[in-house]
């Protein structure tokens, strides 16, 4: 591991880590299986967002949130899931990552619950238009999906959630409040981008649901 600018302060192996943290205890190391039950299965059922982790060849990550009505993450068996593609800006970050390196890690989230549910498998992408036709949407089926074979499955506790306070309403931000993408672009493009056209129209194709499906 490099020197850091910032620090010398640095922890290189997992020894350091250990003496620093200590070890899990076996309740919490049990509860780690490599498949779903009928327990947890209702985490990825009500569940209308999923962050997918990934990584290319080199080990550069990326993150991405995926969303849909409560349960567009099919379960097919106890090990296998099936996560439909929608539309999205064609960068194409995950798609292109799992082409270099199948390994991913899902994180399934729940709106007002504390708990989140865990799944690291390895995905294949796939066009079988059978399989992916019970997700379809708006009458649009998905033309590419995601199967992940399920290494890994497990809840993670709340304690992210609780600090954070992020499904109290009085921690709610107002987006007004925020930069918004159009802005973002006229910074990064220094000053040569019409932000408001760009954010209007933007609003305007998602009043009308265009490119959602």
């Amino acid at each position: 591991m490099a020197d850091h600018p910032w620090t010398t302060e640095i922890i290189r192996d997992e020894g350091e880590l250990r003496a620093l943290l200590g070890f899990p205890k076996p309740i919490v190391a049990s509860k780690m299986t490599d498949r779903l039950n009928p327990l947890t299965r209702q985490f990825i059922e009500r569940s209308p967002m999923v962050c997918i982790a990934t990584s290319d060849a080199r080990g550069n990550c990326d993150v991405s949130p995926r969303g849909d009505p409560a349960g567009f993450v099919r379960i097919l068996d106890d090990t296998t899931l099936l996560l439909p593609e929608r539309p999205g800006n064609k960068i194409a970050d995950t798609l292109r990552n799992i082409l270099q390196n199948p390994h991913v890690g899902l994180l399934f989230l729940l709106p007002g619950i504390g708990d989140t549910f865990r799944v690291n498998g390895r995905a294949t992408l796939t066009t079988d238009a059978e399989l992916l036709e019970p997700s379809t949407v708006n009458g649009r089926r998905p033309e590419l999906g995601i199967l992940i074979d399920v290494d890994e499955a497990y809840p993670q506790c709340s304690k992210a959630f609780i600090r954070s306070a992020v499904w109290d309403p009085e921690h709610y931000q107002r987006r007004t409040d925020l930069p918004s993408s159009g802005e973002i672009m006229r910074v990064i493009r220094d000053g040569d981008f019409d932000a408001e056209t760009y954010d209007r129209e933007r609003a305007e194709r998602y009043a009308r649901g265009e490119g959602l499906y």
